[in-house]
This record gives structure tokens, C-alpha cells and sequence, in this order.
């Protein structure tokens, strides 16, 4: 039978720990979209629906509608004829994930930045220690502990729906940074993550906006030439 066995299998054993009240699509989207963000599913792997029903012990109705939201999302692409496989990565999709990135979350920064308190602040300081004190930049520890200080500063601009956009966008984003952490270098850059929070506690929304969109665009250049391109951003 076809489609990776390895991570089906790991698939199939981790929906034992799902809660009961979500629904049973809920609990697909959830398997298959864990899978495709931490790279277990990997670009261009096919999603037979009846192979994933098997494995993840479903009928194929919630399994077609989990890939439906992932296409949705970007995640997964329908070809006819063919059936659904895990979306590619290239270096069109990763410059329009991160002009989508700096929008959003550079305007989240700055309505930050307004209402920062001292509460934002200690709760921001404590993931950055988090995040400094994860010895390994390449693991899904380090990823996550990045991605929690970034959102500690983002959900003090009190805008549920601007993190409901980041969220989705951030996750795609993740896929690319996963192909080679390394090529990140943040553990040589820890002194941007500081630079965003020190505007935020001036409360100077020019200065965060303008310290987070350089902060991206470092990434964004960083994830282009590794995948052997030219800068995706002029840096001043």
C-alpha cells in the first residue's frame, strides 16, 4: 500500500490522545495539519482518502473534509484526476506567505506598541528567557518558543482577528523555516527579538513596526537563500 507507512502509522497512533467532544473531522484537520506544518508529511506526498480512513481509523467522509480545509488553507492542492498531495514549497509561495506576514504583523505591532502594559511586558520578558534558554535552535522545542514570544507581543494588540489572520500564515511560514532551522541563524539574532520588545515597553509603534519588519525581512531573505535565491527584501 502506498503513501509513506512510516507517518501514517505516527499519524494513527497520535489520534489516541484526542479529545472526545471534537468531531471526528476536527480531529483529522488536526492529525493531517500537525503532520504537514512539522514537515512528517512532506511537500508533494500524496493523501489517498481511503488509505488516511485506514489509518487514522475514520470513515472517508471527515477525511475529505479535513483535506478540503487544508486546501483551503494552502496546505494541500486537489489535482484532478489525481487526488490531493501536500502543497509545494517555492520561492513564489514563500514571497507571498511573508508580504502577507509583514502586513499583518507588522500592524499587530504596532497597536502593540499603543497598548503595552506592564503585564505584556513581564509576560513577553518570560517567553524571551524561554526562548534564549532553549539549547537547541534546531528543534520543534526552539520553534515553538518562538513562536510564543512572538504572539505574547501580538495579543497585546487586542485584536482577535488580527490573530486569527497571523496564525494560518505563521504555520505556512513554519514549513519553510523547518526545511533547514539552521539557515535561520537566530541564535545570533536574539538581540532583534529584544530590540521588538524594548519599543513595545517605550510604547514607540513606528519603532516596533520598523524593528519587527526588519526582523522578517532577515528571515524571509535568509529561508530565499537557502533555497538558492536572491533576496526577497532590500535591508537598509
Amino acid at each position: 500500500m502506498y503513501v509513506m507507512e512510516s507517518h501514517l502509522a505516527v499519524l494513527a497512533a497520535g489520534e489516541g490522545n484526542s479529545g472526545g467532544h471534537r468531531t471526528l473531522a476536527e480531529k483529522a484537520f488536526e492529525t493531517l495539519h500537525t503532520a504537514i506544518i512539522t514537515g512528517r508529511l512532506r511537500p508533494g506526498a500524496r493523501l489517498p482518502i481511503e488509505e488516511l480512513a485506514e489509518h487514522l481509523e475514520m470513515s472517508p467522509m471527515p477525511i475529505r473534509e479535513a483535506v478540503r480545509r487544508l486546501d483551503a488553507a494552502g496546505l494541500v492542492e486537489n489535482i484532478p484526476h489525481r487526488g490531493a498531495r501536500v502543497s509545494d514549497l517555492s520561492i513564489t509561495d514563500l514571497a507571498e506567505v511573508y508580504e502577507a506576514r509583514i502586513a499583518l504583523e507588522v500592524l499587530a505591532i504596532g497597536r502593540a506598541a499603543e497598548l503595552f502594559t506592564r503585564r505584556h511586558a513581564a509576560h513577553a520578558h518570560q517567553c524571551l528567557d524561554d526562548l534564549v534558554n532553549v539549547p537547541d535552535v534546531v528543534s520543534a522545542k526552539f520553534a515553538g518558543a518562538h513562536a510564543r514570544f512572538h504572539f505574547a507581543l501580538y495579543e497585546a494588540a487586542g485584536s482577535a482577528w488580527l490573530l486569527r489572520l497571523i496564525r494560518p500564515v505563521w504555520e505556512t511560514s513554519e514549513r519553510y523555516c523547518l526545511q533547514d532551522p539552521a539557515a535561520l541563524h537566530l541564535e545570533a539574532r536574539s538581540g532583534e527579538h529584544e530590540r521588538i520588545l524594548q519599543f513595545c515597553e517605550a510604547a514607540d509603534p513606528e519603532g516596533a513596526a520598523g524593528a519587527l519588519h526588519e526582523h522578517l525581512a532577515i528571515t524571509a531573505n535568509n529561508l530565499a537563500a537557502a533555497m538558492g535565491s536572491d533576496p526577497l527584501y532590500e535591508l537598509g
